[in-house]
Parts: C-alpha cells; sequence; structure tokens
C-alpha cells in the first residue's frame, strides 16, 4: 500500500468515523463503514488521489454503502442519545444530534448531506440514487419530523 495513502487514514479516519456515526447513529456501524469505505478506497488509491479529492470518495461511498444497507435492512436503528465522550461534545444541541438519530435512515442521509456537508440537491439525489423531488421531499419530511418532535418536547 502506498504511504500517502496510510497518511490520508491518519490524517482523515477520525474526521470519517464522526461522519459515520452521523450516518449510522451508533458506532460500531460507523468503523464498519468506515472500514469498508476506506477498503475500497484503498483498491482505487491510485486513480482516485490523482483524479479527486480522496475525502470525497471515501465519503459517497459511505453514504452509497449505508444506503444501501438501509435498502437491504427496510428497518430502522433508532439511538437513544449521541455520546458524551469524542468530538461530538463540541456541539451546542446534543438533543438535536439525538433527534437526528431516530430519524429514518434516508431522511437522515438527506439531512446530513445537505446541512452537514452543505451538498445541492442535485448532488445529493446522485449520491443516493433517487431523483432531486426525492430529495426534497425527504428533507421537508424529515425537517417537519424534527419540528413536531421540539416542539413536543417543548410542551413538557
Amino acid at each position: 500500500m502506498d504511504q500517502s495513502f496510510d497518511e490520508f487514514v491518519r490524517a482523515r479516519g477520525d474526521a470519517l468515523l464522526r461522519y459515520g456515526y452521523v450516518l449510522t447513529g451508533n458506532t460500531e456501524d460507523a468503523a464498519d463503514l468506515v472500514q469498508e469505505a476506506l477498503a475500497r478506497l484503498g483498491n482505487a488509491w491510485s486513480r482516485v488521489r490523482k483524479k479527486d479529492s480522496p475525502e470525497g470518495y471515501v465519503r459517497t461511498t459511505m453514504v452509497r454503502l449505508h444506503i444501501n444497507a438501509w435498502r437491504r435492512r427496510h428497518r430502522e436503528d433508532l439511538v437513544a442519545a449521541v455520546p458524551e465522550r469524542g468530538d461530538f461534545d463540541r456541539y451546542d444541541d446534543a438533543d438535536l444530534w439525538a433527534e437526528l438519530g431516530r430519524l429514518p435512515r434516508r431522511m437522515r442521509a438527506v439531512l446530513v448531506l445537505r446541512y452537514y456537508e452543505d451538498l445541492p440537491d442535485d448532488e445529493i439525489a446522485e449520491i443516493l440514487g433517487v431523483s432531486r423531488g426525492t430529495v426534497r421531499s425527504q428533507a421537508a419530511r424529515a425537517l417537519g419530523k424534527l419540528r413536531i418532535t421540539h416542539a413536543l418536547e417543548e410542551a413538557r
């Protein structure tokens, strides 16, 4: 394996693990997702490092793997809370991360790609293999669910 690949993994591994956690909602699935995506990147390293951003390649691979797993299982994995340790502590609203983790996988992926990765709807649609309209409707529904959850919490 190329030394530049090892350097990339050391430099960006933690950020990719955080990204995987945001997508999956738990640390075990996040680690599996990162490992599989990095294995695929390793196989394509000579091609990817010359053309595009290796991190973009890995993140796109992670999203596609995550969505494919979701499609195979057709079920949701809910998380009770965001971990108290790690870089998640830097976010002001841990409750928002917990609410995000309760969303169905596709909705969570759309919100992560739109607001965390700041990608346009066309690019999100391409990554997820859905139409631009599906991206917009999933985002609208996800935000609606978050608003309802927030309103219910405020009412308590």
